[in-house]
C-alpha cells in the first residue's frame, strides 16, 4: 500500500494525518503548541518546541497507523501564513516564531499606509499591508532587536521552517511567499524594489530560493528520519499555506464556489485567473493550482474567538460534558437550538485575536442584559464570527461578475451542523460542509500524491480524494432575522472605531 503524510501547523495545534491514494484518512495526531505573549500586541512560540510537536505527532501517527515506514510516498506540510520565523547564522532558531496574530508592527503598517508606501508597495504585490507580514516584522526587528536582525541567515514562513528541519533545504515555497509582500506578483519573483519601500533591502540574501507546491523540495535527513519514526530518503514537497490546503481539500479547482475556513483566522477566498487589482479586497496571492491567484478577504476573527470563549468561560461545562459522554460543541449546540433566529442576543465582534476594522480593536460583548444567560452569549459568539465572515464574504463578491453555486465550509465551524445552518442563513448562500476532518493535512496529501504520480495532477487528485458532503440550504426567513442584527453589528464596528487606539495606548502603560 501507499499513503501520504500531510503535517498542518495552525497558531495553537500541529497536526499530523496520513490517507490512502483515495482520500481516506486512517489516522490523526494533534499536539498543542504554547502560544506566549510576553506583551500587548506579541504573539510568539519557541520554535525548537515547535519543532519537537511535529516530531512527536508524526511518531504517533506513524505508530497508530502500525504501517512500514517506507510505505509513506511523500510528505506535504502547510502551515499559518504571515508571521515570521528565523533562522540564524549560527545555526539555530533565531529568536522566538511570530504567529500571524501578532500585531506589534501595527505602527509601521500604519506610517506606510500614511505616507505612500503602501501604495506603492500594492502595484507591485498586490496586497494591502498587515502588520503579521514579514515586511513589516523585519521593519520592527531591524529597528528594535538588531542582535536578531544582524545574525538572520533564513526567513521562513512557518511550514517553511519545519521543511527545513526534515530536510536541511532552504526553501521558499509560493503560495505562502506571495502572501508576504515580499513578491511581486506580476514576475511571480522577490522583488528588490519591495525591499527598498520597507526599508530592509539586506534582507535579500536570506530569502530562500523559491519553489512550487508540488515540487518535490528536499528528502528527509536521516538524522530527522530517526527523530519522527520516518524513513529517510522520503521526498517532501513543497507544501502551501494552510488557506491553499484547505481550499484545494475542499475541491476549489475553478471559480464557482467560495470556501470558507473558520479557524483561527476568518479566511474568505476563491480563485481566478487575474488578480484583483483595484484594491477592494485585502489580498491577492498564487495559488497552488498554477494558472490562479487565490483572492482573499481574512483576518484573525474565526473560531479561535470561540476557543477563548470556551477556555475562559466554560471550562466546568467543557469537564461536565465529557464526564457525561459528550463534547461541549455538543451542548453548545443544544443551547443555541434553543434560542430562535429572531430572538436578539448581545452583539459580540469577534476581536479577542486581532481585528478586522482597526489594528488594535479588542472584542466586545455589546447589549447584555439581566435577561441573558451564557447561551445567549454562545448564540453571541457564534452569530458574530459568521457576520464577520459576511463582512469579508461581501468584499469579494463585489470583485465577481457572478455570485458562487456555494460556500464550501472548513474549519471548527463546520463540525457543528448548528453552525453550519447558521452560516447559510446569515449569508444566505448554500453551504457544503468538506467531509475530511483535517482539511489542511488532506490538501497536503493531496498535493503529494500528485508530486509523485499518484494521479496526473493536482486536479484530478483533489477530485478523487476531497469528497463535499451534503448541500445545506438558507431558511431566508431567519436569513431576514440575521440581517437585522448583522446590520447593527457594522454599525457598532464604525461607532467604536475611534476608541481603540486610546484603549491601546492604555493597554501598552
Amino acid at each position: 500500500m501507499t499513503y501520504f503524510l500531510g503535517i498542518d501547523n495552525g497558531g495553537t495545534m500541529t497536526k499530523a494525518a496520513l490517507y490512502d491514494a483515495a482520500g481516506r484518512e486512517l489516522c490523526v495526531e494533534s499536539c498543542e503548541t504554547a502560544m506566549l505573549t510576553p506583551a500587548a500586541g506579541f504573539v510568539e512560540r519557541d520554535m525548537e518546541e515547535m519543532w519537537e510537536a511535529n516530531c512527536t505527532v508524526i511518531r504517533r501517527v506513524m505508530a497508530s497507523a502500525g504501517i512500514d515506514p517506507a510505505d509513506v510516498a511523500c510528505i506535504g506540510i502547510c502551515g499559518h501564513g504571515k508571521g515570521l520565523y528565523l533562522w540564524g547564522k549560527d545555526g539555530r532558531p533565531a529568536g522566538y516564531g511570530i504567529i500571524s496574530t501578532d500585531n506589534r508592527a501595527y505602527g509601521y503598517t500604519d506610517r506606510w499606509a500614511a505616507d505612500g508606501t503602501e501604495e506603492a508597495a500594492f502595484a507591485l504585490s498586490c496586497q494591502h499591508l498587515m502588520s503579521c507580514q514579514p515586511v513589516a516584522l523585519l521593519a520592527w526587528m531591524k529597528d528594535n532587536r538588531p542582535d536578531i536582525y544582524g545574525n538572520i541567515r533564513w526567513v521562513f514562513e512557518c511550514k517553511d521552517y519545519i521543511r527545513f528541519r526534515l530536510t536541511g533545504e532552504a526553501k521558499a515555497e509560493v503560495t505562502d511567499y506571495s502572501g508576504t509582500s515580499l513578491m511581486n506578483l506580476h514576475t511571480r519573483q522577490f522583488d528588490r524594489e519591495l525591499l527598498r519601500l520597507f526599508g530592509i533591502e539586506e534582507i535579500e540574501e536570506a530569502l530562500p530560493p523559491l519553489c512550487a507546491s508540488r515540487e518535490i523540495a528536499g528528502y528527509v535527513t536521516a538524522e530527522a528520519a530517526e527523530k519522527c519514526g520516518l524513513h529517510s530518503g522520503t521526498p517532501v514537497i513543497g507544501g502551501m499555506m494552510d488557506i491553499d490546503a484547505c481550499a484545494l481539500a475542499a475541491g476549489i479547482l475553478d471559480d464557482r464556489n467560495v470556501c470558507m475556513i473558520a479557524g483561527t483566522w476568518s479566511i474568505n477566498e476563491y480563485i481566478r485567473k487575474t488578480p484583483v487589482t483595484d484594491g477592494s479586497v485585502k489580498m491577492n496571492s498564487l495559488y497552488c493550482l498554477p494558472d490562479y491567484y487565490l483572492i482573499e478577504e481574512s483576518s484573525p476573527t474565526s473560531a479561535g474567538n470561540n476557543e477563548w470563549f470556551i477556555r475562559t468561560l466554560l471550562p466546568e461545562v467543557k469537564e461536565e460534558a465529557k464526564r457525561s459522554g459528550k463534547t461541549v460543541f455538543q451542548v453548545m449546540d443544544g443551547w443555541i437550538q434553543s434560542i430562535p433566529p429572531e430572538k436578539f442576543v448581545p452583539l459580540f465582534l469577534p476581536f479577542i485575536l486581532g481585528s478586522n476594522v482597526h489594528p488594535n480593536a479588542k472584542g466586545t460583548f455589546a447589549g447584555i442584559s439581566a435577561e441573558h444567560g451564557r447561551e445567549h452569549l454562545t448564540k453571541s459568539v457564534y452569530e458574530g464570527i459568521a457576520y464577520c465572515h459576511r463582512v469579508h464574504l461581501e468584499k469579494l463578491l463585489a470583485s465577481r461578475q457572478t455570485p458562487p453555486d456555494c460556500i464550501r465550509l472548513a474549519g471548527g465551524a463546520a463540525r457543528s451542523p448548528v453552525w453550519t445552518q447558521m452560516f447559510a442563513d446569515i449569508t444566505g448562500l448554500p453551504v457544503e460542509r468538506v467531509e475530511a476532518n483535517e482539511t489542511g493535512a488532506l490538501g497536503c496529501a493531496i498535493a503529494g500524491a500528485a508530486a509523485v504520480g499518484a494521479y496526473s495532477s493536482l486536479s484530478e487528485a483533489a477530485e478523487t480524494m476531497s469528497k463535499p458532503a451534503d448541500r445545506i440550504l438558507p431558511d431566508m426567513a431567519a436569513h431576514a432575522a440575521y440581517t437585522k442584527r448583522y446590520e447593527l453589528y457594522c454599525r457598532l464596528t464604525r461607532c467604536l472605531d475611534p476608541i481603540w487606539s486610546d484603549m491601546q495606548k492604555l493597554a501598552e502603560q
